[in-house]
């Protein structure tokens, strides 16, 4: 089975479809399925409404009310961004972004991807709830996320991805929790070694082709 980066050489499947909301977290699904090279529908979610551009109602596809949702042609449904990143990979071999069972960097970039998603992403929530009050935001939670992303800035000033000199699994991830910041009011110019890295990230073509396909300009 072979494998390609941005859409070159797509692997062939009989059907997949992701179900995703434009800048949410499920771009990260995209940007992977380009990087293997992987040919996959998609449909996306109002998810306010909970309505598919479509017209469907989404609950009835996942109860959760949550992208990304994958819709494989066996009509299994994989839910949650960090599992079905690891599926993919694991499906599709792409173990120059995820290495096989037994190799202890395979253990390395589940520990970066989980902390993307539960320490960075749900750092997120109260930012993004309109019912929080603006001074808890700006003297609590603000100040907490950006506690999070120095500690990743250190690290990037010795590496120039999460796992050392190479692009993995987790740095897909990591890039679209960074698109989010100019949104909630996050300043990350004391942080030059992540704003370095954002760029080095933007200029793949992975990166790239994900965001044309979803209109979003950074």
């Amino acid at each position: 089975m072979q494998t390609g980066q941005s859409g070159k050489n797509l692997i062939k499947v009989i059907y997949m479809k992701l179900f995703y909301s434009k800048g949410s977290c499920s771009l990260a699904v995209r940007i992977l399925i380009n990087e293997i090279g992987i040919h996959c529908d998609y449909e996306a979610v109002n998810l306010t409404t909970k309505v598919t551009e479509g017209g469907d109602n989404f609950l009835s596809v996942n109860l959760k009310g949550t992208v990304p949702a994958l819709l494989l042609d066996s009509g299994e449904l994989i839910t949650e961004n960090a599992v079905i990143q690891q599926y993919l990979a694991d499906t599709y071999k792409a173990y120059n972004l995820l290495p096989p069972l037994g190799e202890l960097l395979r253990y390395r970039v589940l520990e970066w991807l989980n902390f993307i998603t539960s320490d960075l992403h749900k750092s997120f929530s109260p930012l993004f709830n309109s019912k929080v009050p603006q001074n808890l935001k700006d003297e609590i939670f603000k100040p907490l996320l950006v506690k999070k992303l120095d500690i990743i800035n250190k690290h990037l000033e010795k590496n120039s991805y999460l796992l050392g000199e190479e692009y993995m699994l987790p740095d897909g991830y990591l890039f679209v929790i960074l698109t989010w910041l100019a949104h909630v009011g996050v300043d990350i110019s004391g942080l030059p070694s992540l704003v370095a890295y954002k760029k080095r990230i933007l200029a793949r073509e992975s990166v790239q082709r994900s965001l044309k396909e979803e209109k979003l300009m950074t």
